[in-house]
C-alpha cells in the first residue's frame, strides 16, 4: 500500500484540500474486511448510509465497513446490490418527495442509477488514502470548485478528452460519483445530493470528484506537471499593476494638487 500513501501525500501537496481523499474498495468475500475496520451495527450499535462512512474516513481517519446488515439507506442498499429495491415503493417516495412529475418519470429516475449485479459484493470498505490498508477500486475527494478545476487539469493532461459525467442532485457521490467511476472507469465531477449534505455534513461550497484507483498516478502526475508549470492550487493571483480608484486616478496621484 506504500504506493497509494505516497501518492495520497503527492495529492494533498498539489490539492490542499480539507480532508482526506477516501479510499473505496469492493468486496466479493466479507473475509477480506480488514481486522481494524469498524462496523457500524457491530462497533456503533446502529445502521448508516454509506456517505456517512465517507465522512467518517475523510474527516475522523476511521476505516468503515459496510456490509447488508450495516446499510442504513434504501438507495444505497439498491444500488451496491445488497437489497433490490421495491420497484412500487421507489416509485411512490420519488412521487412523493416531488423529485418525479409522474409514475413514467419515476421509473426514469429509478432505472437511471448506477446499480451493481445484485449479491455480487458482500461489503464496501471506506478508508482515508493516506493509511489505506487495501487495495481500493474508487478514490473519492471532496474539494471546492477550484480545486475540482486542477483535477479536471491533471485528468486531461494525458489524452485531451473531457471528463463527462451525470448530474440530478440526488444520490450524487454514491451513485452518480463511486458507481460511476466504478463501473464506467473513467473519473466523475459529483454535485453531492441531499443526503450527503443533511447525513455526512457536506459543506454547501464542497464539490467532490471520484474516479478509478487506476488513475490516481495519471492524475497525480498531471497534477504535478502543471504545477511545476504555475498552474497551481491555491490560485496565484496577479498582482503587478498599477492600482486605480474608482474615480479613474492613479493611487500615486491622489494627493495632487489639480
Amino acid at each position: 500500500m506504500k504506493e497509494f500513501h505516497e501518492l495520497s501525500a503527492e495529492l494533498r501537496k498539489y490539492l490542499n484540500v480539507d480532508t482526506s481523499p477516501v479510499a473505496i474498495s469492493f468486496l466479493k468475500n466479507e473475509s477480506d474486511i480488514p481486522e481494524n475496520a469498524k462496523m457500524p451495527l457491530r462497533d456503533m450499535k446502529t445502521k448508516i448510509a454509506q456517505c456517512q462512512a465517507q465522512a467518517m474516513a475523510r474527516k475522523n481517519g476511521l476505516t468503515v465497513a459496510m456490509t447488508k446488515e450495516d446499510m442504513g439507506c434504501a438507495i444505497g442498499s439498491h444500488t451496491y446490490g445488497f437489497e433490490p429495491a421495491d420497484k412500487a415503493g421507489a416509485v411512490k417516495f420519488f412521487l412523493k418527495t416531488g423529485y418525479a412529475s409522474d409514475e413514467t418519470s419515476a421509473l426514469e429516475i429509478l432505472n437511471g442509477l448506477k446499480i451493481l449485479k445484485s449479491d455480487e459484493y458482500k461489503a464496501v470498505i471506506y478508508s482515508p488514502l493516506d493509511r489505506v490498508k487495501i487495495t481500493p477500486d474508487v478514490i473519492l475527494i471532496y474539494l471546492n470548485p477550484a480545486q475540482l478545476m486542477r483535477c479536471l487539469h491533471g485528468s486531461t493532461r494525458s489524452t485531451g478528452r473531457p471528463v463527462t459525467s451525470s448530474f440530478t442532485g440526488r444520490a450524487g457521490t454514491c451513485t452518480e460519483g463511486v458507481l460511476g467511476a466504478f463501473i464506467d472507469q473513467s473519473p466523475k465531477v459529483i454535485v453531492p445530493g441531499n443526503g450527503d449534505r443533511i447525513w455526512a455534513t457536506v459543506q454547501d461550497n464542497e464539490m467532490a470528484y471520484a474516479f478509478p484507483a487506476s488513475h490516481l498516478k495519471i492524475l497525480v502526475e498531471g497534477l504535478g506537471v502543471t504545477h511545476g508549470n504555475g498552474i497551481r492550487y491555491p490560485i496565484p493571483s496577479f498582482l503587478r499593476y498599477r492600482p486605480e480608484i474608482a474615480i479613474k486616478l492613479p493611487m500615486t496621484d491622489i494627493f495632487k494638487s489639480r
